[in-house]
């Protein structure tokens, strides 16, 4: 096994310089430092990383900690917190949370522990209280969900105005009476959506009916069946808006199995603009969220955070675009 003072020897150099050009410390010129990454190259050296940056109290990783890893809508953030991890030479942890918060607090201990230098999370279980505690211990982030009273970075889109936004056009295109199809759950984004919704009819002086609010948990199967229900209980709905572009597809599959054609007898509009949005049949009217971009910045935050050992905290509000396709338009 080859170990660093082999590449001291071969190098010509001492251990302490070849440490300082893998810490890329100052005080090594540049004809040294290349001369020591060609021996490391050709020797195929592998430094233990882990022991080198447990001494500086570093491990160069980070936690993601997501409610759902099999759902796609999160699959362009991952990208974007992975590349620019990458580039700052950082690794990352996806951790699969269920929505359990005793499975969150479980990978929590990693942070706890030092096993991990920081933590993004997608849409956190704990209350603001211990999430403000663990903020003011560790570099922490919220992505997309986020608690509203707790001190810690966030990153996000207005939901409220993306929903409006959303209804709006449903509106525009002469609907009235206008299903939702929300979930039953605890996060911010749910409640900024629903208030878009009722918003938007409030200010076309059109009548909020709470019936036609039906719930779902994200899934194809729940949106079918929410979608389903309104279709039988009201025949004068015209069109459906969900907070999912899952749910979305899935009302789509119910109105074609009552007879509706999308979007000649009914329109469609749908939130996230997943990568099949696009590809369906027909391609689904819907809110785009920068997803790569949130997850950037997400992990930019979380580096200065973690290189200023906490600090200031920053929300940041990503642009929205709703992107009118066929599932509206006839």
């Amino acid at each position: 096994m080859i170990t660093i003072k082999d590449v001291a020897k071969e190098a010509g150099v001492s251990v302490a310089t070849i440490s300082r050009v893998l810490n890329n410390s100052p005080g090594v010129s540049d004809e040294t430092r290349e001369k020591v990454l060609s021996v490391i190259k050709r020797l195929n050296y592998n430094p233990n990383l882990l022991g080198r940056n447990l001494r500086r109290m570093e491990t160069k990783m980070v936690l993601v900690l997501l409610p759902a890893i099999s759902n796609p809508f999160y699959a362009r953030i991952v990208k974007g917190i992975e590349d620019v991890a990458q580039k700052n030479g950082y690794g990352v942890m996806l951790c699969n949370t269920d929505s359990n918060i005793e499975r969150e607090r479980m990978y929590l201990e990693l942070l706890k522990n030092k096993l991990s230098d920081g933590v993004i999370f997608m849409a956190p279980e704990i209350g603001e209280e211990e999430l403000n505690d663990i903020g003011e211990k560790y570099a922490v982030v919220q992505c997309c969900e986020y608690k509203e009273g707790a001190n810690v970075s966030h990153v996000s889109i207005d939901n409220y105005k993306a929903s409006y936004k959303a209804v709006k056009h449903l509106i525009g295109l002469g609907h009235k009476n206008i299903g939702f199809i929300s979930c039953k759950n605890n996060f911010l984004s749910t409640k900024h959506r629903e208030s878009g919704y009722k918003k938007a009819l409030e200010d076309s002086e059109i009548e909020f009916n709470p019936d036609y609010i039906r719930y779902g948990d994200y899934s194809f199967k729940s949106g079918f069946r929410a979608a389903h229900g309104l279709l039988n209980d009201f025949k004068e709905i015209t069109a459906i808006f969900a907070i999912s572009d899952i749910m979305a597809i899935g009302a789509i599959k119910a109105c074609y199995e009552n007879g509706l054609k999308v979007p000649d007898d009914i329109a469609i509009v749908g939130f996230d603009n997943i990568s099949f949005a696009p590809m369906y049949n027909p391609s689904l009217t819907t809110v785009s969220q920068p997803k790569y971009d949130i997850g950037c910045t997400a992990m930019e935050l979380l580096i200065k955070q973690i290189k200023n050992k906490g600090g200031h905290r920053e929300n940041i509000v990503l642009e929205h675009e709703l992107i009118i396709r066929q599932s509206t338009v006839k």
